[in-house]
Formats: C-alpha cells, sequence, structure tokens
C-alpha cells in the first residue's frame, strides 16, 4: 500500500461551528491519537485528503510542523449528499507494527454456467503490518459449480496477514440458477394453494334444521 502525504496545521478551535468554518476553508478537521499520546486536533488540506482517502484503510504520513506522523485513517465520516468529508479520525501507527483492519473482497473469474453467485462477506478482517495493508483480497470463483461453498478460512491470504474472522465464517456460495420454468411453476403451485385454501368460519350460524344445543 502506498502512503499518502498530506501537510496538516494544529487545531485550536472546536464544535460544530468551528468545524463548518474549517470546511467552508475546503479544509477538513481530524484528530491523530495512538501509542498513549494525548490526542492531536488538526486540519488537512479538503481536496488532498479526499484523494488521499478515496480507499479504504488509507495510510497516511502527516506532516506538522517539524513531525511526521504515520497514521491509518480509521473512521472517515463523509457528507450523506455533498462530496465533501466531515471528519477524520487517525490512528497513529509505526513501521513494523500490526493493526487489525476489514479489507474488502474482491472476486474474479465466472462461475460455471446456470449459476448464481453470492457473497456472504464483503470484507475480511485481517492482522496485518500497518505499512502492508492490502487493498483487496481476490477470491476466483472461475469454473466453480452449483453447490460450491468458500469458507474464510479457505481463502488465499497476502503474505504476512492473518485471518481474525471466523475461519468457518461463508464468504461465497454458489447456487445454481432457477429456470423461468421452475419458477413460473412454483408461482402457480402457490397461487393455486391459495385459490384452494377454505376460509375459516367460525362465526358461521347452525343450520336452520339443527336446533341449538339444551333446546327440544
Amino acid at each position: 500500500m502506498s502512503e499518502n502525504k498530506l501537510v496538516a496545521e494544529a487545531r485550536t478551535q472546536f464544535g460544530k461551528g468551528a468545524a463548518r468554518k474549517i470546511r467552508r476553508d475546503h479544509k477538513v478537521p481530524a484528530v491523530m491519537y495512538g501509542h498513549g499520546a494525548a490526542p492531536i486536533h488538526i486540519t488537512l488540506p479538503g481536496h488532498d485528503a479526499m484523494m488521499a482517502l478515496k480507499h479504504a484503510n488509507a495510510l497516511l504520513t502527516i506532516t506538522l510542523g517539524d513531525e511526521e506522523h504515520l497514521a491509518l485513517a480509521k473512521d472517515v465520516q463523509r457528507d450523506p449528499i455533498k462530496p465533501v468529508i466531515e471528519h477524520v479520525d487517525l490512528v497513529i501507527v509505526k513501521k513494523g507494527e500490526k493493526v487489525v483492519v476489514d479489507v474488502p473482497v474482491h472476486l474474479e473469474g465466472e462461475a460455471g454456467p446456470e449459476t448464481v453467485v453470492t457473497t456472504d462477506h464483503n470484507t475480511l478482517q485481517l492482522e496485518v503490518e500497518a505499512t502492508h495493508i492490502p487493498e483487496s483480497i481476490v477470491v476466483s470463483v472461475e469454473g466453480l459449480e452449483a453447490g460450491t461453498q468458500i469458507l474464510a478460512g479457505a481463502v488465499e491470504l497476502p503474505k504476512g496477514a492473518t485471518l481474525v474472522t471466523d475461519a468457518e465464517a461463508l464468504v461465497v456460495n454458489i447456487t445454481a440458477m432457477i429456470s423461468q420454468e421452475a419458477l413460473d411453476a412454483e408461482l402457480a403451485e402457490a397461487e393455486d394453494g391459495i385459490e384452494h385454501e377454505a376460509p375459516a368460519d367460525a362465526d358461521a350460524a347452525p343450520a336452520a334444521d339443527e336446533a341449538p344445543a339444551g333446546e327440544a
């Protein structure tokens, strides 16, 4: 994973009003923490931060004055409508240090004919070196037949990575495609069952020639 370098500024004003002003200036409020140090409140250049944080688990080199910090983006809060980052939480790391991260699963290849491929886990949690976080984990489904299941423990991991997710967790499930004829037959059977279902009529009145119980 490549490192992205960002030049930060120390932040002394806090609160929603201060954060809005920072964003109006095309900057991003952020905080760095970790290794027992007090949180460091900073601002990042907006456009550069947006580009650097396009991918999950972005590793950043933060320059603050005369100091440089290696930091991992742990929480990126984005505006739900505008292409704007509202806040970033950064964890300070060191080269050689191991961290636990969620890495996206990427499928490649085409499964066998008339199959449906379902991804049950879109990410896998791995323990990896902070400076060697993979952008994705590639899982091949090439030629796999219906009934095939790929569990987390069977996924080939990048060198040096350790699986944290349960090894028995289902990652990919390959099932047989349902033909249109079978789908139509199931639908017709369901509709037929509804039409022939006898309605419950608990409040039905007794027949005219039946006398109520207890009467002669």
